[in-house]
């Protein structure tokens, strides 16, 4: 039986993919009034002020933020910029389909780059199940009322490169999970994305002349209300139970869990935009469901060589 801390990191990783699953619903209502890029800048700016005044590590923690900041800014650079920007340019050339069906392959790259970087041990069954978990996605994806192939080969790389991004994030996490609060990780984390993104989307407005425009949409209520979602829950929130989750348990374990947000999303577009579900995507959805079962239960059976020993992580016993 797992401990109350193994307890808690599946409830924030299952937490997690609840909120990313509903974020699709606040991008399209977002996408009525701005552009991706400037969702961007917004989403991690409304971010940003959560952290400071809800996620703040202290003045000790921002201290070993800033010893450490070489080390962080891979992780940064891989979640959220490399992620962000790759699927943002990614979906300029592919359909949300062939985007959703590749990043389902997310659990397969972590589990490689974790056996490679953090020599983590998965066992056959665990392995089996993630691959169920990501023909799910590929079912639901493929099923869903007017999934459309026509990506180019550049979109499919773009997309390819976010997965692989997404991946290395879980696998570098896991690592600096051993001498960092999570946080301590999501405050950086949100710290350059927003600085980031709030650059490039400055630069690009001033370079256009169009610098009024990227003030126009705090006048929507609705874009306002959609920020305050993909900001606060689906960029602080997320990132924090995510952090959370990889700081107690492996890497390859904790991915598969993100295939349940393609459910969660499936639900919210059949129950609250009415869209039509195919048997294809309730397979998909059922085997998503199962993967994610079974690679837990089989991941908990199967001893992992890389976990990390309590001796080497000072945060086991506190909540941070």
């Amino acid at each position: 039986m797992p401990n109350p801390s193994v307890k808690r990191a599946y409830a924030a990783a299952i937490g997690s993919a609840l909120i990313i699953g509903f974020s699709f619903l606040f991008v399209k209502i977002a996408l009525q009034t701005e552009d991706p890029l400037d969702i961007l800048a917004y989403r991690f700016l409304f971010a940003f002020i959560a952290a400071t005044l809800f996620a703040f590590p202290g003045r000790s923690g921002v201290r070993k933020i800033r010893s450490g900041a070489l080390k962080l800014i891979p992780l940064t650079a891989l979640y959220p910029i490399a992620f962000f920007s790759f699927q943002t340019f990614g979906l300029l050339h592919a359909t949300s389909a062939e985007a959703g069906m590749i990043q389902g392959a997310v659990p397969v790259f972590t589990l490689l780059l974790a056996s490679l970087v953090l020599r983590e041990r998965t066992g056959k069954a665990q392995t089996l199940f993630t691959l169920l978990s990501v023909v799910g996605v590929a079912c639901l994806f493929a099923g869903r009322e007017g999934a459309a192939f026509t990506a180019s080969i550049g979109g499919i790389l773009l997309i390819v490169c976010s997965a692989f991004s997404q991946a290395g994030y879980n696998v570098l996490t896991r690592r600096l999970s051993q001498s960092y609060t999570p946080k301590e990780l999501t405050y950086f984390m949100n710290l350059l994305g927003f600085v980031g993104f709030g650059l490039s989307a400055l630069i690009r407005h001033a370079a256009s002349g169009t610098l009024p425009e990227l003030l126009a949409p705090l006048s929507s209520p609705s874009f306002l209300i959609a920020m305050l979602y993909l900001g606060v829950l689906s960029s602080l929130v997320t990132s924090y139970l995510s952090n959370y989750a990889l700081s107690r348990i492996e890497a390859s374990r904790m991915s598969v869990f993100g295939s349940l947000s393609a459910v969660v999303a499936l639900a919210a577009g059949a129950l609250i935009l009415g869209e039509q579900v195919g048997l294809a995507a309730l397979l998909g959805a059922a085997a998503i469901v199962a993967g994610v079962i079974g690679a837990a239960l089989a991941g908990r059976k199967s001893k992992a060589s890389s976990s990390v020993p309590k001796s080497a992580n000072p945060h086991a016993s506190n909540g941070d």
